[in-house]
């Protein structure tokens, strides 16, 4: 993510890792090549490096993304300045200032470029303080900065007029040499160590100081954006750390008055954490969750709404926005009153799921599925109709025209899916139609909706029966038998697979046929298990090699059932 990028690179140019910083702002800006302060903050990093020419390219991306940002004017001038282009330097501090005519910092950065343009055209004057040319440059606010004694100075007015007086004219230092705190900007501005600030100290030659061994240069201070004007970064970074940590601080509150249900406090702190720091979207989907469970899904999905627009807008962590998607989609999923108003909630966690496949998020969206098309069903659901659709196609069967009392049968099951009746005459079209595993499964549905309806059982036998299933279709009218004993179609249905089953013991069938019948037979999976059973496996050879044996396993009825299975689906023949 750049904001991750951007991050790191802010932490290296507080470190002093300026080559560092490039890199990670250079990362940021291939994420997010569209954002000005990317190119300003890489531009303070080649400055650093003195690379001035590469910081004057990213200072006029910079303009030419962001022209009504003066800011932008100011790394401009110091990228001119650094290449001793005074007079560009001068110009662009002055568009700077006409956009905001109160920036300290850009008055200042002017003053130096005016004073580096003045030296351009002629000598400097005689009786120059020695001092007077380490006051001038882009250099002088950063290193002011990066001390921890002299960046508490610049919050003084008193001490910023001083400096800029010597800007303006470096002969006046001697006006401020008395001042301990000139003493130590001294000592800062040629690294050098100085004592503590004493009437002694203010009389020494700076050629004496420059004698003492030189620490390594102070680091500079911590920048969330590096600009050029290190008072005024100084300034925004202290505020908005303050204004972060006062936002987190309603947070947590929100969060401990949220566990209360003390909905109505939780959701004012959340809301002046909002105010407070607007670069955090959790602010709103936490309150987008009170909302959530006051009831008050209208404003519950405002909020959401605001935090994915926002989070796009900072190029938030993915998962963040989901979750706002996924908080969206449960208060559409609280107001839906019918099928349709699913829809939106629908494509609402869908969107979640393809920024975060979070399996909270796939079970909301298939319980929202599913409400949807019970509701369907329900909106659909007419008796009338369906009795009507049955009757057409009743009329169609008897016409023989069996696709189209399909269709009828099919409507008349939309509008009323708990009729047995329409399942066993649909039954009855497919098998007309050869399509006996579709007529199978209507079969079992209408045994499955009234198990006392013997046209399920005949229907469902008949099926089996064509499919030379005899041992299946057997067991099916056997079992409808019990429901109605007297059924002549379901005693028809058993003498003719009684007759089937006896043929095959007879061997009355041909190779061919024995061979269908044994292979369907080995795909049921209770025939795989009794030829797989150790014990049924010995019953079988005493059979073929001691009969006496045999005749002893028969008075076993689990292995009497078992054999019986066997014969009847055609794997075993009794002679």
């Amino acid at each position: 993510m750049a904001e991750d990028a951007k991050a790191k690179g802010n932490a290296a140019f507080a470190a002093g890792r300026f080559d560092e910083a490039v890199r990670h702002f250079s990362e940021a800006i291939d994420l997010a090549p569209a954002n000005h302060v990317l190119y300003s903050n890489r531009s303070a990093a080649y400055a650093s490096l003195q690379r001035y020419d590469a910081a004057l390219a990213d200072a006029r991306k910079t303009v030419e993304l962001k022209p009504d940002w003066a800011k932008g004017y100011g790394r401009l001038g110091a990228a001119h300045l650094g290449l001793s282009d005074a007079e560009q330097a001068v110009s662009a501090y002055e568009k700077g200032l006409e956009l905001d005519p109160a920036n300290q910092a850009l008055k200042a950065g002017l003053a130096d470029a005016r004073t580096a343009a003045s030296r351009s055209r002629g000598p400097p004057p005689q009786g120059a303080s020695p001092f007077g040319k380490i006051f001038q440059g882009p250099e002088l606010w950063a290193k002011l900065t990066a001390d921890p004694t002299t960046r508490s100075y610049l919050q003084q007015p008193d001490f910023v007029k001083m400096i800029q007086d010597i800007q303006k004219n470096p002969n006046n230092i001697n006006m401020y040499l008395s001042d301990p705190r000139m003493m130590q900007v001294i000592g800062v501005l040629l690294n050098v160590k100085m004592r503590a600030p004493t009437d002694e100290m203010a009389s020494e030659s700076p050629e004496s100081e420059q004698a003492k061994p030189q620490p390594e240069p102070a680091k500079k201070a911590p920048e969330p954006e590096p600009e050029p004007e290190p008072m005024e970064v100084a300034e925004e970074e202290t505020g908005a750390k303050r204004r972060k940590a006062e936002a987190l601080k309603e947070k947590e509150s929100g969060n401990a008055a949220y566990k209360k249900k003390d909905f109505e406090t939780a959701i004012q702190h959340y809301t002046l954490a909002m105010e407070l720091d607007d670069g955090d979207i959790s602010y709103l989907t936490n309150r987008a969750a009170v909302y959530l469970e006051m009831g008050k899904y209208q404003e519950c999905i405002k909020d959401c709404d605001k935090a994915v627009e926002r989070g796009r807008e900072l190029h938030s962590d993915f998962k963040m926005i989901a979750r706002a998607l996924t908080r969206k989609g449960t208060a559409l999923v609280k107001l839906a009153k019918c099928s349709k108003d699913y829809e939106p909630a629908i494509e609402t966690f869908q969107k979640a799921l393809t920024e975060h496949r979070n399996p909270d998020t796939l079970k909301k969206l298939n319980d929202a599925e599913r409400a949807k098309k019970e509701l369907e069903q329900q909106e659909y659901f007419d008796p009338k109709i369906a009795d009507e659709e049955r009757e057409k196609g009743n009329e169609l069967f008897k016409q023989q025209k069996y696709p189209e009392a399909v269709h009828h049968y099919t409507e008349a099951l939309r509008r009323n899916p708990k009729d047995p009746k329409v399942y066993s005459n649909r039954a009855a079209c497919y098998t007309k139609l050869g399509a006996l595993p579709e007529g199978l499964k209507d079969a079992e549905k209408c045994i499955e909706l009234d198990p006392s309806f013997s046209k399920g059982y005949t229907r469902k036998g008949a099926i089996q029966f064509f499919m030379k299933e005899y041992d299946k279709a057997l067991e099916t009218y056997q079992e409808g038998l019990k429901h109605d004993p007297n059924n002549q179609e379901l005693m028809d249905g058993v003498r003719s697979c009684i007759e089937q089953i006896n043929k095959t013991n007879r061997g009355d069938i041909s190779p061919e046929e024995l061979k269908e019948r044994q292979a369907k037979a080995m795909q049921d999976p209770e025939i795989q298990n009794i030829l797989t059973d150790p014990v049924m496996r010995q019953v079988l050879i005493d059979f073929q090699e001691n009969p006496k044996a045999a005749q002893e396993h028969l008075k076993n009825p689990q292995v009497m059932h078992k054999i019986q299975k066997l014969v009847s689906a055609g794997i075993v023949q009794m002679r």
